[in-house]
């Protein structure tokens, strides 16, 4: 397969202006984001970058919040015969206190201004515009006094760098054409900041303007500096000597080093063709990496753009992305603070990288774990004087001392310490990198796992008034569902946080073997072992699909969940499968196709599930996919269903316009799961994929360390190829009944029944077929 053949199959195509920020083409490089919308009299660029924050934060009331202790020892003390615990006066006092920092606008991306390119509409109409998701570049397409005419734009992959020029359409010659090129500072820049003011040089073919990031929350007037006060730059250089070129670039850090950059102009526009060579093998290069070719034109395209908008919004090196990643204009990309929300949205996205074979993207997110383990091990010590870390509900990319978000209702969601360290295991599994478990995972996941341990070793957490010999997850919340119950009635061993803590357990008991810290650990493992002994069974209830998962004990099946709880032990639990005895199988199906979700939270995640299950219809996900796709490419956030937390009168598209929605860029994840299937450490080929329908992959990534190749034809699978990188055992199911023949170093061997097992070597490569006597 040519991989970057099948990728230039897919482009963006938009007729007409696009002037809304929601139309425009998207570009980027992982830490520089551009929007390119186009006006019936101009072009305009928007420019965001994830490392560039409004890092104000406000820290007030931290002696009010208290300790754990003392917020549960009232809670227990109010009444459970309210309705609502917010019915108690100091609760809801206390919660209006805790969430005021929240309900300040900042920390929030900031926008990095935009650039405004203005031409003479009696000569010329813009006819559209093309995102070439290959080479990742945007084509806009002008009709100039009755000639075609195109503007080139692309965003280089290793510099803040955006290239645009000019040419004629038949001819390929530069063409001069905009009279008018101005930077323009955010509109919606906090009137606190020093303002920002449009310098001019080199006879205005420079322009520029340099932005102050206050470091303190209400900086002074006059502005006086602070030295951990940030800033960025943006500057345009352009020309018209044979037609229109310009280079725009953006510069960002600390405000004390700008002195640096503060006469820097961005390169000569004769190092276009250099910028444009680099970017495209950059493009090849990625694309290289993993591809699909379905019959199914409408799952290849999704997967195809999805990772084309993935690599345009975060890379190693780089902030890890809030909701909205890199793209923001005004208020856009600024709700809920675009920050982490680790209840799933943070995690979402980096389920991409392991299976697409991307894993350098899944660093920004460690690197994130590791900026928010200081506060959360403080959190854990200070807040529940226990050990270990307590990983928060929402947090920011900036400098923090307390949690953001300590209102119990959602702050006490124990899912979230578990799940912010799951993707730190599974990057080893699918790498088998020994290095970077000891030096990137273990010490976040221990402390997790300190936490967990003496969270559910607490006094309230067993004992007589359990009436069982369990140790139990007491307090914890539902996501995004009951908050704090009266009388704590939905609040224990929530079956996301049961699943994710035992996937944690055995997570750092094989570490520890793997790392052969089984002494050194001895204790802890102890700990882990006994209170695996004593652990609570997942939370069922009966309806009229038969047995099923729920979220919590008692609650009704028929609930509208916003979260996809009650299939959290398929994924991302990962315990529940096709792998599974008949009857757990059977009820996590049950589970899935009981499910009711009110929307917005589950165009990935429940799809993810019934991938998992081999239950997914894939004519269902895409309308669902079709539903929520946006003119720009990408997929929004879209309401389902009233009934659950949304009234019947809820606009459907409340979220449609808060920003790009980065976690649904793993879309991809969904189809590699349908046509490869490892996480149990048994290779399972195209198990949600239909009969009658071709489909083929190339080198996605499994767990052991292997890079897979498969085909699909008619109704059974054509021919495998696995590369060990590792050289780890390889265990597969047989997808064939006459069994399977495998070719590798070890000569040939013949494998019958349903799975079978061979031995690697790191570098092999290995190719199976079926059977044939």
């Amino acid at each position: 397969m040519d991989t970057f053949e099948q990728a230039r199959k897919h482009t963006i195509r938009y007729e007409g202006p696009a002037p809304d920020f929601f139309e425009g083409a998207l570009l980027g490089n992982g830490g520089l984001g551009v929007v390119v919308t186009t006006r019936p009299d101009a072009v305009m660029l928007h420019f965001g970058h994830n490392n560039v924050w409004d890092i104000r934060i406000a820290e007030d009331h931290a002696q009010d919040i208290g300790t754990f202790q003392d917020v549960f020892d009232k809670l227990l003390a109010i009444p459970a015969e309210l309705s609502s615990l917010t019915e108690d006066p100091w609760y809801r006092d206390y919660c209006d206190m805790a969430g005021r920092n929240y309900r300040k606008a900042y920390p929030k991306p900031m926008p990095c201004g935009s650039l405004l390119l203005r031409y003479d509409r009696r000569d010329a109409e813009v006819l559209g515009h093309t995102v070439h998701i290959a080479e990742g570049r945007c084509l806009v397409d002008f009709l100039i006094q009755g000639k075609l005419a195109s503007l080139e734009i692309f965003v280089e992959p290793e510099h803040d760098r955006l290239w645009m020029q000019m040419t004629d359409a038949s001819t390929g010659e530069p063409l001069p054409f905009f009279h008018d090129v101005s930077v323009l500072p955010d509109p919606d820049t906090p009137q606190e900041f020093p303002t920002a003011h449009i310098h001019k040089e080199a006879g205005g073919l420079v322009q520029s303007f340099t932005q102050i990031l206050s470091y303190v929350e209400q900086p002074s007037t006059p502005y006086v500096s602070h030295p951990k006060d940030k800033a960025f730059r943006l500057a345009v250089r352009s020309g018209a000597n044979r037609g229109f070129a310009a280079c725009v670039e953006l510069w960002e850090g600390l405000y004390t080093d700008f002195t640096e950059t503060a006469n820097t102009a961005p390169p000569e526009l004769e190092g276009y063709s250099a910028a444009r060579v680099s970017t495209e093998e950059h493009w090849r290069d990625y694309w290289s990496r993993s591809a699909v070719a379905l019959e199914d034109e409408l799952l290849e395209r999704t997967w195809y753009l999805n990772l084309y908008f993935f690599n345009c919004a975060v890379k190693a090196g780089v902030t890890c992305p809030g909701l909205f990643a890199n793209w923001s204009y005004r208020s856009i990309g600024a709700d809920w603070h675009g920050d982490y929300h680790m209840n799933y949205n943070t995690q979402q996205p980096f389920w991409l990288p392991f299976s697409s074979n991307h894993l350098d993207k899944h660093i920004p997110y460690v690197d994130m774990i590791d900026h928010v383990l200081p506060v959360s091990q403080k959190w854990a010590k200070e807040y529940y004087k226990l050990r270990g870390a307590y990983f928060p509900h929402s947090a920011y990319p900036v400098e923090m001392a307390m949690m953001p978000y300590p209102v119990p209702h959602w702050g006490w969601e124990i899912c979230e310490t578990p799940w912010a360290v799951q993707s730190l295991w599974w990057h080893y599994l699918y790498t088998m990198d020994e290095s970077f478990l000891r030096e990137r995972a273990f010490v976040p996941m221990k402390e997790a796992v300190l936490f967990m341990v003496d969270y559910m070793k607490r006094t309230e957490a067993s004992g007589e008034r359990w009436g069982d010999d369990k140790y139990h997850i007491f307090p914890t919340v539902v996501p995004e569902l009951y908050e704090i119950s009266p009388g704590f009635a939905k609040n224990s061993d929530c079956i996301v946080d049961l699943t994710l803590t035992k996937f944690l357990f055995k997570a750092f008991t094989q570490a520890c073997g793997i790392l052969q810290e089984q002494e050194t650990e001895s204790a802890l493992l102890q700990e882990i072992e006994e209170i695996l002994s004593r652990f609570p069974a997942y939370p069922t209830a009966q309806s009229d699909r038969g047995q099923v998962f729920v979220s919590v004990a008692g609650e009704d099946p028929e609930v509208v969940y916003n979260v996809p709880n009650p299939i959290t032990t398929v994924f991302p639990g990962e315990e529940h499968g096709l792998h599974s005895p008949k009857d757990e199988y059977e009820t996590a199906v049950n589970s899935y196709r009981n499910h009711r979700n009110e929307g917005g939270n589950d165009l990935v995640f429940y799809n993810m599930a019934g991938a998992r299950l081999g239950v997914l219809d894939l004519e269902r996900f895409k309308r669902q996919i079709t539903y929520c796709l946006l003119p720009n490419g990408t997929c929004t956030d879209r309401v389902l269903a009233s009934g659950g937390r949304y009234a019947d009168t809820t606009n459907f598209d409340f979220m449609a316009r808060m920003g790009i929605w980065f976690e649904n860029f793993s879309l991809p994840a969904v189809i590699n799961e349908c046509l490869l299937q490892s996480y149990n450490g048994c290779l399972r080929f195209f198990p949600n994929w239909p009969k009658g329908k071709s489909a083929q992959f190339q080198t996605l990534r499994a767990v052991g360390g292997f890079l897979v190749s498969a085909s699909f034809h008619a109704d059974e699978v054509e021919h495998i190829e696995i590369l060990s990188e590792a050289g780890s055992k390889l265990s597969f199911y047989i997808p064939w009944a006459e069994g399977a023949l495998c070719i590798g170093t070890f000569g040939e061997k013949h494998l019958q029944g349903e799975a079978g097992e061979l031995e690697t070597v790191a570098g092999e490569i290995i190719r199976i077929v079926k059977w044939l006597p």
